[in-house]
Order: C-alpha cells, then structure tokens, then sequence
C-alpha cells in the first residue's frame, strides 16, 4: 500500500519550534510510524475541529491533522495544544 505524504502548516511548524527536542523526536517517530502508513488511526475530533484528527504527543499536546485521501496527504495543522 502506497504511504501518504505529509505537509506541515505555517502554524505547526512554529508549534514544532516551541517543542522540546524529546518531543520533536516523539513527534517525528509518530509521523513516521503511524501518520505516513495509517493516519485513520488518530481520534475523529468534533466542534470547531470537525473533519481534522489528532493523536496525542504527551499529556498536554496533541497532532491536529487532517486527510487529503485522494491524493493521500496529511496535513499537520498543530502540533501543540489544541485546548484553550
């Protein structure tokens, strides 16, 4: 099965910049394991999220991303906190 293609957002990659270099490591160890073979994997979110997913980094932190199937991209669009 062909692997999907990540892109990374404006945003997401100043969330990635304030990230501690463990959890960039956790970050690019997620995109690599899990986002690029099978990213229906992460949590339907709902709201004003609806139609993105995300998969948590610590406790705190969460990978806000959605899925372009067609083409098979994922696009990061957070990579910190979503709450607040």
């Amino acid at each position: 099965m062909q692997e999907y293609e990540i892109r990374i957002t404006k945003q997401a990659v100043k969330d990635i910049h304030k990230l501690s270099p463990k959890m960039i490591r956790k970050l690019k160890s997620i995109l690599t394991d899990v986002l690029l073979k099978t990213p229906y994997e992460g949590k339907k979110l709902v709201g004003d999220l609806k139609g993105n997913y995300s998969i948590r980094l610590n406790i705190y932190d969460r990978i806000v991303y959605s899925i372009d199937e067609e083409n098979r991209i994922v696009f990061i669009k957070r990579a910190k906190t979503h709450y607040g």
